[in-house]
């Protein structure tokens, strides 16, 4: 892989990139609140779980499937991968934060040099969900496919470890062990996700629709998701 491949997929992996993703914690504060995620072990394990058992099966897939349709053009996959994700969003919160961090992300291409006009069009047309957006920034890097997928899925790492610490709460330290724990992890998701075809593919993790549910009323809140 090109330096300048690597780089990319850095900036799109960091905290940094200019998305949101540090205001969600995509339910983990309702279950820390629930008392099923109270501790730095819970914590651990709730995200390791989350990462094979929806991570790996829904979002991961749908990026590997939407960088392969960006690289090909396929205006119709592109559209159908979107809408899948759309609609496989269980809780008004979560639906929100897929489009607002694919907004934000449509913007940041707006300012670079990644994505054509024609792509950014295409893109802009429809309700872009953050997969999808980061599918269309990663294609235009260059990078191979499933280096692209782990940049998203220890992108996503980082921001729930972020999370972690400020809900539970939790130290520098016990933030770093549960980020270990999650990247030992990450390429056997990744490897899973990049296996899955579209029947395969699935987004059915009750849990967390229900916790959602229940965090978009939670008396106290630090995070919008």
């Amino acid at each position: 892989m090109l330096d300048s491949s690597l780089m990319q997929l850095m900036w799109l992996a960091s905290p940094a990139l200019p998305v949101g993703g540090f205001s969600y914690s995509e339910c983990l504060e309702a279950a820390v609140d629930t008392a099923r995620a109270a501790t730095e072990s819970e914590a651990s394990v709730w995200l390791v779980d989350q990462l094979h058992l929806s991570l790996a099966r829904s979002d991961l897939p749908a990026v590997a499937q939407a960088i392969g349709a960006w690289r090909a053009n396929d205006e119709a996959r592109i559209a159908a991968l979107n809408t899948w994700v759309l609609q496989t969003r269980e809780s008004s919160e979560l639906r929100a934060q897929a489009e607002q961090m694919g907004r934000s992300l449509l913007d940041w291409l707006r300012n670079h040099t990644t994505a054509t006009p024609d792509q950014i069009a295409l893109l802009a047309q429809q309700k872009p969900t953050y997969p999808i957006a980061y599918a269309l920034a990663a294609s235009s890097t260059g990078a191979p496919l499933r280096e692209c997928v782990l940049a998203y899925a220890f992108g996503w790492a980082e921001n729930m470890v972020q999370a972690a610490m400020k809900s539970v709460p939790l130290g520098q330290s016990a933030g770093q062990r549960i980020l270990s724990a999650l990247t030992a992890q990450i390429p056997v998701a990744v490897d899973h996700a990049l296996s899955l075809s579209d029947a395969d593919r699935q987004a059915f993790s009750p849990m967390l629709a229900i916790l959602s549910a229940q965090h978009e009323v939670q008396y106290s809140r630090l995070f919008r998701s």
